[in-house]
């Protein structure tokens, strides 16, 4: 019976990143589970065909030689049917091992790895960025077994396997090759479990919901990273677990914009505060703040109040606050303010026209010459 595509099993398109395979490996994984589905063979197949496609995929040298060659990669003189993580030996490890093999060395052990490094993004207002927040947290992941203290074994009884010696990986001649792999017996842990736990069926650790109290510092921003070293996913037996990683996502803010450490905001005034001048109150992160408009203030003047943006979270240096006023058209007029601002508009006439609004008279200027142009 031919085998079916790796992609295909996991659902995902041949371009997918590490991230996306690993979470359609999950989905499958505990879809599948033996756990969920206690006594179906068919279940139990189509789990164990879910984690032989996430061993190649997520092994780069792997998903290579399977993107250009598909299964016949770890067949036909590949190292025999052994299955996908038992065939493949790629050229590193190749050429590791002839010059090993001459000049007395040899490749050891691979070095320790790691459980899997785990990504969560948090969403935090701008207040709560800018002045630091503590959340708690809570996250799926594969975390040590309770039951057998993550070491796998129900009786804590931890063999050295005999394929490999304990030393994870057996060797075996192609030609003039000496190729190296992870041991088939011992999945190149180096060790066997005699009694395996009920709970974790011998893997050393169980899915559960993890609940974490997270600190976040004052003054991050969109895209910051906090690492939380050890908190990520429990690896296998004997083998550290991964980190986890909060991303931070800072929502819009309904009066402010952040540009970095500074932040700006529009400040409304009345078209009477423009051209007399006046004291206007404003929003800052730390209460009120005052800004002076001198008379005849344009709509659209920048105004900056030092110190007032946000405190960095590297450097805890304190950003800039700027103020764009912007000249509100006023509404809802009264009869007498209607009057009244008729009353001014009539003062605007001829030379008293250019001479209070000078880039009007200018602009109208423009369109005139403009016009005359066009027209000659």
């Amino acid at each position: 019976m031919s085998k079916r595509d790796y992609y295909e099993i996991l659902g995902v398109a041949r371009n997918a990143s590490d991230d996306e395979l690993k979470k359609a490996y999950r989905r499958c994984a505990m879809k599948h589970h033996p756990d969920r589905n206690p006594g179906d063979a068919a279940a139990e197949a189509a789990f164990k065909e879910c984690k032989e496609a996430y061993e190649v995929l997520s092994d780069a040298n792997k998903r290579r030689a399977y993107d250009q060659h598909g299964h016949a990669a770890f067949e036909h003189g590949m190292g025999g049917g052994g299955g996908a993580g038992a065939g493949y030996a790629d050229m590193g490890d190749i050429f590791g091992d002839i010059f090993g093999n001459i000049f007395g060395g040899g490749a050891g052990p691979r070095g320790p790895r790691r459980g899997a490094d785990i990504g969560y993004v948090m969403e935090l207002s701008l207040e709560e960025a800018v002045c630091g927040v503590e959340r708690q947290i809570e996250i799926p992941t594969l975390d040590a077994c309770d039951t057998c203290s993550g070491s796998g074994s129900i009786d804590g009884k931890i063999e050295t396997c005999a394929t490999c010696g304990g030393r994870g990986q057996v060797r075996f001649q192609r030609g003039i090759f000496s190729m190296q792999q992870a041991c088939p017996h011992c999945g190149g842990r180096g060790q066997t479990i005699a009694n395996p736990c009920g709970d974790c069926h011998g893997q050393g650790r169980v899915e559960r919901n993890k609940t974490l109290q997270v600190k976040i510092p004052a003054g991050v921003d969109t895209g910051d990273r906090i690492r939380l070293a050890g908190e990520g996913e429990a690896g296998p037996t004997g083998v550290p677990p991964g980190d986890l990683y909060v991303e931070v996502r800072v929502r819009e803010h309904e009066i402010f914009q952040r540009d970095g450490d500074d932040l700006h905001c529009e400040v409304p005034i009345r078209i009477s505060q423009a051209a007399l001048g006046d004291i206007v109150r404003v929003p800052t992160l730390n209460g009120d703040a005052e800004i002076r408009l001198p008379a005849e203030t344009q709509s659209g003047k920048l105004f900056r109040l030092r110190g007032k943006g946000v405190k960095s979270v590297r450097s805890r240096s304190e950003g800039d606050l700027y103020c764009r006023v912007v000249v509100e058209t006023p509404v809802n007029l009264t009869t007498e303010q209607r009057e009244l601002m008729e009353k001014f508009e009539a003062t605007f006439s001829g030379e008293s026209a250019r001479r209070h609004s000078p880039r009007s008279a200018t602009f109208l200027d423009g369109v005139k010459g403009f016009w005359d142009r066009m027209t000659s």
